[in-house]
């Protein structure tokens, strides 16, 4: 069990899919757009998808990652195979 919950699925993807890549690519986007067009209203309609994806890959995807592996290292100790 502690070998699943110490899983890290950050091992397992190539550079430009990591926390730091996302974050600097997500906010560099929004501020460009806001360096360039200097619209608020543009700056937030593009902040709101990017914030999403960021949040997404960055806070979520990673403790999904984990309780998948939990579940399944679980099933497989338990030989109950689905």
């Amino acid at each position: 069990m502690s070998e699943a919950s110490d899983y890290k699925p950050w091992e397992h993807k190539p550079w430009w899919c990591q926390p730091w890549s996302i974050l600097l690519t997500g906010f560099s986007v929004i501020f460009g757009t806001w360096f360039l067009s200097h619209i608020v209203w543009l700056t937030i309609l593009i902040a709101i998808p990017f914030s999403a994806w960021m949040g997404f890959f960055v806070l979520l995807w990673p403790s999904m990652m984990r309780q998948y592996m939990a579940e399944n290292s679980a099933r497989e100790i338990g030989g109950t195979e689905v």
